[in-house]
């Protein structure tokens, strides 16, 4: 491997790691308890929280790379960063609007995985995190900011 191959390799790592850090600490950490709970409510008011939700989460993120960078000595492309960053965002802010992501999974393979756990109408059920769209819902970020360190790295 020449020494083009590896500083690449080496900035995918670092971008990755940094921005699943950020996504740990901005998705659960720095999300406000309205946030999280009208994120998905129609009309501008679930929009509202949305953006607010993932611009929180965004800058969570960056600063997490911005120390990976700055310690490191990476060499990063803005360009490329700044579109990674974008898919990551935009693909966070639909799945967090919670219909697009259930309405795709019901599309998929998953259409039954996405309703797992769910509270039913009726029912004494309790709502927690372990359920299928959560998990589908953490796997799409995390394959959002995976783009974003390939990206990152070219």
């Amino acid at each position: 491997m020449d020494a083009e191959a590896l500083q690449a390799l080496v900035t995918f790592a670092a971008v990755y790691a940094a921005l699943d850090a950020g996504h740990a600490a901005g998705d659960n950490w720095m999300q406000t308890d309205d946030q999280a709970a009208n994120k998905d409510k129609p009309g501008w008011f679930g929009h509202w929280n949305c953006l607010k939700h993932v611009l929180g989460y965004g800058a969570t993120q960056l600063a997490a790379l911005g120390v990976v960078v700055l310690v490191l000595d990476l060499r990063v492309s803005p360009m490329w960063l700044a579109i990674g960053m974008t898919l990551n965002l935009v693909t966070h802010y639909v799945a967090d609007r919670r219909a697009p992501l259930v309405w795709l999974a019901e599309r998929l393979p998953v259409r039954k995985f996405v309703h797992l756990g769910e509270v039913r109408p009726g029912t004494d059920d309790q709502p927690h995190l372990g359920t299928g769209a959560h998990a589908l819902d953490q796997s799409l970020h995390k394959c959002a900011f995976f783009a974003t360190a390939v990206l990152s790295a070219l």
